[in-house]
C-alpha cells in the first residue's frame, strides 16, 4: 500500500479515506524484465485529477485470467478498494485475458465504460477497435480496465473520470472528489 498525493500520513482514519487499487497485468513486469510503466501512468493522473484523500493500493501480476480474478478479489473484498483500475492484457493476443478475469468476478457490467474509451481511443490509433476493456461493479467497488500503453491510459481515463464520482456514489463506496480545473465530473442535480 502506498499513499496518494493528498492522504495524511497518519492513517487511524483511512476507513473514511477512499481506497484505490491499480493492478498492474503483465508477465514480463510481474518478472521484472522491464519497469512498469502503466500503473506509474494511472497513479500520475489519480494524483493530478483527485483533489480529497485517498490510499492507492499496487499490485503486479502475471497475465492469466485466473491470476487476474483472484487479484480483484483480494483488491475488492479483502482490500476494500472503492476503484480498481487494471491495465494491460486487453488486446486479442492469447494471453490477454484481463476481461474474462474480471468477467469471474463482477455482478453487473457497466458496458458504456469500454465503448467510450474504444470510441476516444479511435480517434489516437485505428487498432483501438482491437481492445476489449470493460468495467463492472463486484460489491461496493467499480472496476475498470484500461489499456496498457501509458498515452492510451490517459486519453482513457479523461473520458471516463467525470463518471467516476458519481458511480462510486451510487454503488455506495467511499466518494472521491475531483479537482474541477483538471476534470468536470458530472453529478445529476448538481
Amino acid at each position: 500500500m502506498s499513499l496518494g498525493r493528498n492522504a495524511p500520513t497518519n492513517l487511524t482514519g483511512s476507513k473514511t479515506l477512499a481506497r484505490i487499487g491499480i493492478l498492474v497485468v503483465s508477465d514480463r513486469a510481474s518478472r521484472g524484465v522491464y519497469e512498469d510503466r502503466s500503473g506509474k501512468a494511472i497513479s500520475d493522473f489519480l494524483e493530478k485529477v483527485i483533489q480529497s484523500n485517498w490510499i492507492v493500493i499496487l499490485k503486479i501480476i502475471p497475465d492469466g485470467a485466473e491470476c487476474v480474478a483472484s487479484a480483484l478479489i483480494e483488491l475488492s473484498d479483502r482490500e476494500g478498494c472503492d476503484l480498481i483500475l487494471t491495465t494491460g492484457g486487453t488486446g486479442p493476443a492469447p494471453r490477454d485475458l484481463t476481461p474474462e478475469g474480471t468477467r469471474m468476478v463482477i455482478g453487473r457490467e457497466l458496458m458504456g465504460f469500454g465503448e467510450l474509451m474504444r470510441r476516444v481511443s479511435l480517434d489516437h490509433v485505428p487498432t483501438a477497435i482491437l481492445s476489449r476493456q470493460l468495467a463492472g461493479i463486484r460489491n461496493q467497488s467499480v472496476i475498470v480496465n484500461l489499456p496498457g500503453r501509458p498515452e492510451a491510459i490517459d486519453v482513457c481515463l479523461n473520458a471516463i473520470f467525470p463518471a467516476i464520482p458519481y458511480c462510486l456514489e451510487l454503488i455506495g463506496a467511499r466518494p472521491i472528489e475531483v479537482n474541477s480545473n483538471v476534470c468536470n465530473a458530472f453529478r445529476p442535480g448538481a
